[in-house]
């Protein structure tokens, strides 16, 4: 059976596949357009096969919300390339799998590869397989994660990281306000820049906290130049009278100034920093016990809790508000009067803890001339 151009043209509408691809389906389906999809959906699953295998750690990530629904979605497509997440079809392609698990509420990427692909009758599979071909790089929907209710979101460097933030606001009529679209965004950005851990110290467990205070101390015990200068001046008074240090070092340190004794590791040799650092651990108990030394590790502490909880964390936007990102939420809602809680948030950076490919592009360009 003949064909035409506008046959192979009519092919790649229907499947999104090159005209050189539509062009040897038709050839090899003697013209009938029905069996030459079927050859194409065939060829996509054989290139997805031979394809899986090659890494795939780029893409993006996209946060999509429904708005009429109130429910939203953050999710990542991994490609080959970065060059791929600038593709049309592509992002085309992920804005139609977070319709999907909104419409589909799948309750993992396997079941969701088997939904309906969004205002289609095949599945996620088989419209990405089809994707693989018509690009020719590998590609997998990686995870995804979803959210209910008001919502604000940001995309940060074209999809390299995504954010979404839920908010619980008293009137709900004041989520429309451009004030409140403005902090959501605000504190959408500084989730993105910042990545915190936790929505505030509350979410800490008592285990975590327990496990972080043992961090802190242990490393204060393991940096003795760190420590209270009353403790540090016994653990290294007990370091010269006990004969724990050399001479050379112990002769060193004395004849310091009071100016150079503050720096005094740029002047004692290594094993004698080491020795310092042994003789704190072994009085572990009693400097625990001691509260200035108790005060510096309370520090310490709050300095990293205000580093990892969003809402303790410090506003990065200081010329709209100087203070926390608690204090900024609280001033947007005494403005708009009305009470704003953020209720959670989602923050997912592309390829996060996955292998990236190494480029060689001598090799690339070898493997295409020799076929």
């Amino acid at each position: 059976m003949a064909f035409t151009a506008q046959d192979v043209k009519a092919l790649r509408e229907k499947t999104g596949v090159g005209m050189m691809e539509c062009k040897k389906a038709l050839v090899e389906a003697d013209g009938d357009m029905d069996k030459a999809i079927d050859y194409l959906r065939e060829r996509g699953l054989a290139a997805a096969q031979k394809k899986a295998s090659r890494i795939a750690a780029e893409g993006v990530v996209l946060p999509y919300y429904d708005s009429a629904t109130k429910k939203g979605v953050v999710v990542e497509v991994n490609s080959e390339t970065d060059f791929v997440a600038k593709n049309e079809k592509f992002m085309n392609f992920v804005e139609g799998v977070a319709k999907t698990i909104l419409a589909t509420d799948p309750a993992d990427v396997e079941a969701l590869k088997e939904e309906k692909y969004d205002g289609s009758d095949r599945t996620v599979t088989e419209i990405l397989n089809d994707l693989v071909l018509s690009i020719g790089e590998n590609m997998k929907v990686r995870r995804f994660e979803r959210m209910e209710g008001i919502v604000s979101s940001y995309i940060h460097g074209g999809g390299s990281v995504g954010v979404m933030v839920g908010f619980d606001v008293a009137d709900s009529a004041k989520a429309d306000d451009a004030e409140f679209i403005a902090m959501g965004k605000n504190v959408a950005m500084q989730i993105a820049a910042m990545n915190p851990e936790y929505l505030s110290k509350a979410d800490i467990s008592a285990d975590e906290l327990a496990k972080m205070e043992s961090i802190t101390v242990d490393s204060a015990l393991n940096k003795p130049d760190s420590l209270p200068m009353p403790i540090l001046t016994s653990l290294i008074n007990e370091a010269i009278d006990g004969k724990k240090w050399s001479d050379d070092d112990s002769n060193i340190y004395q004849g310091l100034d009071n100016k150079q004794r503050k720096n005094f590791t740029n002047f004692i040799s290594k094993e004698a920093y080491e020795i310092l650092a042994g003789i704190a651990v072994s009085h572990k108990a009693e400097i625990v016990d001691n509260k200035i030394f108790t005060g510096l590790v309370q520090g310490r502490l709050n300095k990293q809790i205000k580093e990892i909880c969003l809402l303790e964390q410090e506003f990065v936007r200081s010329d709209l508000f100087q203070g926390s990102v608690g204090g900024y939420v609280d001033s947007v809602a005494k403005a708009l009067g009305t009470d704003i809680k953020v209720k959670s948030f989602i923050r997912m950076m592309k390829g996060e803890g996955l292998e990236k490919r190494e480029e060689n592009f001598a090799e690339e360009i070898a493997k295409q001339i020799n076929g």
